[in-house]
């Protein structure tokens, strides 16, 4: 018996994105859905129950923010958002609203397949890992509040911890510069991005190999930031 692919939906409105990323995903082992609305796509998701949603913005219907509002009523698992739209605001205000990610048009198909591994891979529930993550040689516990660096403890300072600790908890998402600064500093801090660019770069020095090139936690340019749930190439 033939082992059951996971079903990824792509609702969008453009048949040539179908065409070629159709393929792409059955030839990664998905299975692919196809809604060309956002109406089409609310009742996809409710049928199908797929494994991911790629979402695009710019549906005939209704704004794809919408339908990610729309769907994050009752679908809790991973929404790739999919747009030609590139401002920044279009993505921290999709991300705010409940998406886990966002990739921009054009894009390389690899790229977003390497996103949706990402995301598959992590439990529904991201505040709740079974265990220590282990991203190369780093290793966060966050039950004992442990942090080791091939084997070596990392002394972390507790708003090192803090950033850390809310990274890993939500591990290959992006977490936006406001939710970063609120959760570790407070809502008076919510725009003091320069606190969290320091406390980054001194992570980025206690734990990635070659901090200046950073594998680990990576910067989502505009928006805020994602702890990788595996080393980057």
């Amino acid at each position: 018996m033939s082992a059951v692919r996971p079903r990824i939906l792509v609702i969008d409105d453009e048949p040539q994105i179908h065409r070629f990323l159709s393929p792409a995903l059955d030839a990664a082992g998905y299975e692919p859905k196809r809604a060309d609305s956002g109406q089409e796509g609310l009742r996809g998701i409710a049928l199908w129950s797929p494994d991911a949603v790629v979402l695009d913005l710019g549906l005939p219907d209704m704004d794809g923010k919408d339908v990610l509002v729309r769907a994050r009523e009752f679908f809790v698992k991973p929404i790739i958002i999919l747009s030609a739209r590139d401002r920044e605001a279009e993505k921290i205000e999709a991300l705010d609203l409940g998406a886990d990610d966002y990739v921009e048009k054009p894009f390389g198909v690899g790229e977003l397949l390497a996103r949706l591994r990402a995301h598959l891979r992590q439990p529904v529930d991201r505040h709740d890992h079974a265990g220590p993550l282990t991203i190369g040689e780093v290793v966060i516990d966050l039950e004992r509040r442990l942090v080791t660096r091939g084997g070596a403890p990392v002394r972390l300072t507790p708003k090192e911890y803090e950033v850390l600790a809310n990274l890993a908890r939500h591990s290959g998402k992006v977490i936006g510069h406001a939710a970063l600064l609120t959760a570790v500093w407070g809502a008076a801090h919510k725009d003091d991005t320069q606190y969290l660019r320091v406390l980054i770069g001194q992570l980025r020095q206690k734990l990635e190999g070659d901090p200046a090139h950073p594998r680990l936690i990576e910067t989502e340019p505009g928006v805020g930031y994602r702890l990788m749930s595996e080393p980057a190439r």
